[in-house]
């Protein structure tokens, strides 16, 4: 047996419904005919790909990989039919993208600009992910990237779709001199007596979801500066000792700062593909979708410390 292109789709559906009878319905075949065809597709890779379990299926470690490179191949192929579609109309098209404040867009944007050969992205930034969902029903743009957190789901009406790219860990970045810095997983509460640099409302829950943490963990920071502007001048001011923040699992450190875990991961953040429903077609989203993943797995590898913390929660199965 030989991996073809419905092997990796069957993969790809199962990975996005975490159920084989979902699978087996979206695919028009048995849910045996699915399970059987997962077991031979593990057994050519010599490791399991998925874990059973009664409320569904997860996706073990190698799986996660193996799904990551599935979508840009499935992407590249329906690119292609994609591409002869515009052909035939042809002229290519404006695809208007916008982002929130997310690493992922570049990334994204670099292998989107070579599986989507036939579309022209024009993008532009737009922090709040609520005006960002007002942007998509009043049709000024056409796909975005933007952020919601566990409980506090985008809203949005039926004319946009989402798609959720992956739910990450929120870190802190602390001065390399800063007492905790040395600490596995840095509990909350040890950063209380902290100056913090907060971005602003979201339109999402941010801050709200910070500040609920902090209540949690039994206090309320004395000083907050909100803060929204470049990366580099945020890590110079923390380097200099005059306050902490929130920052992305996969932000990498500069000199003369350290990014730590927090204890208990108290913060979770989810990067959301969003889209017009009638303007974006099913294959120009997977193609999106799995150019945003394959994004965010080349900024898990420049982040070790993200990995760190991955293997201490998430230990790969012994083999």
């Amino acid at each position: 047996m030989e991996i073809e292109l419905r092997h990796l789709r069957i993969l790809c559906t199962i990975a996005d419904t975490l159920s084989l009878g979902r699978t087996a319905a979206i695919m028009g075949c048995s849910q045996p005919a699915v399970s059987s065809q997962l077991k031979r597709i593990e057994r050519l890779m010599g490791e399991d790909l998925f874990v059973r379990g009664s409320a569904g299926v997860t996706p073990t470690r190698f799986g996660v990989e193996v799904v990551v490179q599935a979508r840009e191949v499935v992407a590249l192929a329906n690119a292609i039919g994609h591409r002869s579609t515009a052909s035939r109309r042809g002229a290519d098209r404006v695809l208007r993208v916008a982002a929130t404040n997310t690493p992922i867009l570049p990334g994204l944007l670099q292998r989107a600009r070579t599986v989507l050969p036939a579309l022209t992205a024009q993008v532009s930034s737009v922090y709040s992910s609520a005006e960002i969902i007002g942007l998509l029903e009043n049709d000024k743009l056409d796909v975005a990237v933007a952020v919601d957190y566990p409980g506090r789901e985008l809203g949005h009406s039926e004319a946009v779709a989402r798609r959720g790219i992956v739910t990450e860990p929120s870190f802190v970045a602390l001065p390399a001199d800063h007492p905790a810095s040395g600490q596995l997983d840095v509990p909350l509460l040890d950063l209380a007596g902290d100056a913090w640099f907060l971005t602003p409302d979201d339109g999402a829950g941010w801050p709200g979801v910070c500040y609920d943490a902090f209540q949690a963990a039994g206090f309320r920071p004395a000083t907050v500066h909100e803060y929204l502007g470049d990366r580099d001048q945020l890590q110079r001011m923390i380097a200099d000792g005059l306050g902490i923040a929130v920052v992305q699992a996969t932000c990498k450190p500069n000199p003369g700062v350290v990014v730590k875990p927090l204890a208990g991961t108290p913060l979770w953040c989810r990067y959301v593909l969003v889209w017009h429903r009638e303007r974006v077609s099913d294959e120009v989203t997977e193609a999106l979708f799995g150019a945003a993943l394959a994004a965010y797995e080349e900024l898990i590898a420049r982040a070790p410390h993200f990995r760190a913390w991955a293997a201490r929660h998430y230990p790969a199965p012994r083999r």
